[in-house]
């Protein structure tokens, strides 16, 4: 497992029913490592990921998911994260997308938008919308300083 240095406040955990279809996903075909995995009893359920600085989590890896206090209220064939999408910033995405391609369900192709950022979109085994684009800063957007793209 890698050491990094967490440094932000803010992460994103999926409630999941299979955590070998995590595994096969996110870590043998889009290069996850694992670097926090279940080694107590307690938290047994907990996996989290990173690539690149992109942390995820996983939460509990069995059907404990249908339980839940929240999510537990829907029918188990809900599609997973409607109206959400999971951002991924890749250093290289053309090579990343060419590796990788083959063995996604991909929603949109790799392409440049007016935006100027190159990026692709996939759907996961669970039904989560992901889109993996090249790094830029949040905050000053694509082009440079939002405030400039918002006059």
């Amino acid at each position: 497992m890698t050491n990094i240095a967490v440094s932000n406040k803010s992460y994103v955990e999926l409630h999941v029913s299979d955590f070998e279809k995590v595994e096969r996903f996110y870590i043998d075909i889009l290069g996850f490592e694992k670097v926090r995995e279940p080694w107590l009893e307690a938290d047994k359920n907990y996996l989290v990921l990173e690539r690149g600085g992109n942390l995820i989590a996983f939460w509990p890896g069995n059907n404990k998911v249908y339980d839940h206090s929240y999510f537990g209220h829907f029918p188990k064939d809900t599609k997973k994260g409607y109206g959400v999408e999971l951002v991924f910033m890749i250093e290289n995405i053309k090579d990343y997308y060419n590796k990788i391609k083959d063995r996604l369900n991909i929603v949109e192709e790799l392409r440049t938008h007016s935006w100027g950022l190159m990026d692709f979109r996939v759907e996961d085994p669970f039904g989560f919308y992901l889109r993996f684009t090249e790094p830029y800063n949040l905050l000053k957007g694509p082009k440079g300083d939002l405030k400039k793209l918002r006059m």
